[in-house]
């Protein structure tokens, strides 16, 4: 959909560059910055002063909190939360003279993560699905999908529920959300929902 067709909200301080695709329902406010060619489903919410660099496609119903960039080469699917001031990089070695544009690492956010408030993403790796970042961690690896990494450089120090709530595996390797009931399976390093 072009911005001429705008079936979302743009506070009047945002910019917009052309040929982004913003989803129905999707809010973007304070001095928030949309560049060129991005594609953003619908209802994501942006607080202010975000910037989303030339390219990035995001899923929907993503949440970026105040003060994010988020950088070219980043990919979020769908239901990804962002937390205040945290950061993506997309360079391994940046330095102000040498022009890395054609070495961008892709970093992909999988379904459902929540990265944590001053948080940072090196970039070229993968963020698991519904795994949780803890604030201020340094993620310099591949986080496994429901897993919960912290600290700098982030480690894994448990698991996490679809719902945001630490798992407690028993001696079969299962785990149950106080919140929602539904029922987890730990087994070889990797956990799954049961069906």
């Amino acid at each position: 959909m072009s911005n001429n067709e705008q079936e979302y909200f743009a506070h009047p301080s945002a910019i917009i560059d052309e040929g982004c695709n913003i989803g129905k329902g999707t809010k973007i406010w304070h001095f928030t910055h949309i560049m060129s060619n991005c594609t953003i489903g619908e209802n994501c919410n942006f607080g202010q002063n975000v910037v989303v660099s030339p390219g990035v496609v995001l899923g929907k119903n993503v949440k970026v909190q105040n003060n994010v960039s988020i950088y070219t080469g980043v990919i979020c699917e769908d239901d990804v939360f962002l937390g205040p001031s945290m950061v993506f990089t997309n360079v391994i070695n940046p330095r102000s003279a040498v022009n890395r544009k054609s070495e961008y690492a892709q970093t992909i956010v999988r379904h459902g993560a929540s990265i944590g408030a001053n948080a940072t993403i090196v970039c070229g790796h993968e963020i698991g699905a519904f795994s949780f970042i803890g604030a201020g961690a340094v993620v310099t690896k591949e986080v496994p999908a429901y897993a919960l990494v912290v600290g700098n450089p982030a480690r894994q120090t448990g698991w996490m529920s679809e719902y945001g709530h630490r798992l407690k595996f028993d001696a079969e390797g299962i785990a149950k959300c106080p919140e929602s009931g539904e029922t987890y399976r730990l087994a070889d390093g990797k956990v799954s929902k049961e069906a």
